[in-house]
């Protein structure tokens, strides 16, 4: 037998592939990557944790947004003008908890309103979501129609709601029959009513956001997977909640995320509404009225924000925590 037969090569036989060397990035490559990756870590550092990281730094301190920051204590029985700018510790914090009257009934309706969209906007939108996609007669027009209140503002929705709760003249009282002096309804007016109104408009606009975000992610769901969940002898319910939900999972995340955002940060519709008094507080307004209003308490009202800032962290990283943490178990942990 000859060198040339010993040969793989030389028999014919395939050659293994040569791994290609990824050549060094040239300068102009570096460039384009320090853009594509440093500018929008500039823009959310300038943007996002430049200004959370600050909010929480001018909550220490006792400081009406006039003149500058300094490190020294605050002297107590001193007027507020010759302590501005100094440190104050946590008495931003425990003023809040002990002396404003405002604070308490605002976290608890900021509260209220993360378990409204939690527990009643969100899974009416899953609803929808899965009567839509179910392909049911008309379902391009619910869609439109149900998607309607998210491309309007909030200002305009609170306008548009104001209308229908009208005493006299809106749609509600004069259905129930209750438009007259003597029976009508205050409904925005009311402090025991105006907060579930509120909640109305606010989870009649959010139903419309959470079924788009589902429509997407039941689209993205292989039929396969129904296909054979059918063929198990499944139910409709089963196969939704044992086979297509879970494999939702990136969307429930961001569903999960939003929907703390929006509750959190309502704002628009109490303003429109009453200005955010008589039984519509919420730390939003809160903030809002002591940073930028008569008083100018810049410190007080940087505490509230942090305070609305763990608020809206503890059920995110909670559902997160236990989203990968299940995800992490081995499948017979489970």
């Amino acid at each position: 037998m000859t060198d040339h037969e010993l040969d793989p090569v030389a028999a014919g036989a395939p050659r293994a592939p040569r791994r290609r060397r990824v050549g060094r990035l040239s300068g102009r490559d570096k460039a384009v990557v320090a853009v594509l990756l440093g500018l929008p870590i500039l823009i959310d550092l300038a943007f996002i944790w430049g200004p959370a990281l600050a909010t929480v730094g001018l909550s220490f301190t006792k400081w009406n947004g006039v003149g500058g920051l300094s490190t020294k204590t605050c002297q107590p029985n001193v007027p507020s003008i010759l302590n501005n700018g100094c440190l104050y510790g946590i008495q931003n914090y425990h003023q809040a908890a002990t002396i404003y009257p405002e604070f308490w009934p605002a976290v608890r309706h900021n509260l209220i309103w993360l378990a409204v969209f939690v527990f009643f906007a969100t899974p009416l939108g899953m609803l929808f979501a899965v009567l839509i996609d179910r392909g049911i007669k008309g379902s391009r027009m619910y869609q439109s129609i149900l998607f309607l209140p998210v491309m309007l503002s909030l200002a305009l929705v609170g306008i548009i709601w104001e209308f229908m709760y009208s005493q006299n003249y809106g749609l509600i009282n004069t259905v129930i029959g209750h438009n007259h002096n003597g029976n009508a309804i205050d409904w925005l007016g009311n402090p025991k009513l105006n907060l579930w109104s509120v909640l109305v408009e606010a989870s009649w606009r959010q139903a419309g956001y959470v079924m788009v975000l589902y429509l997407a992610g039941l689209k993205a769901v292989d039929p396969q997977l129904r296909e054979a969940a059918v063929m198990d002898g499944t139910n409709a319910w089963q196969t939704f909640w044992k086979v297509v939900f879970p494999v939702m999972r990136p969307i429930n995340i961001v569903v999960m995320v939003v929907t703390v955002i929006e509750s959190l940060r309502a704002f628009d519709l109490v303003y429109i509404t009453n200005k955010g008094i008589n039984g519509l507080e919420l730390l939003s307004v809160l903030v809002t009225s002591n940073i930028v209003g008569e008083t100018q308490r810049v410190g007080f009202g940087s505490a509230l924000g942090v305070v609305l800032l763990v608020i809206s962290l503890v059920p995110i990283c909670t559902f997160l925590y236990l989203t990968f943490r299940r995800e992490s178990q081995p499948k017979g942990a489970r």
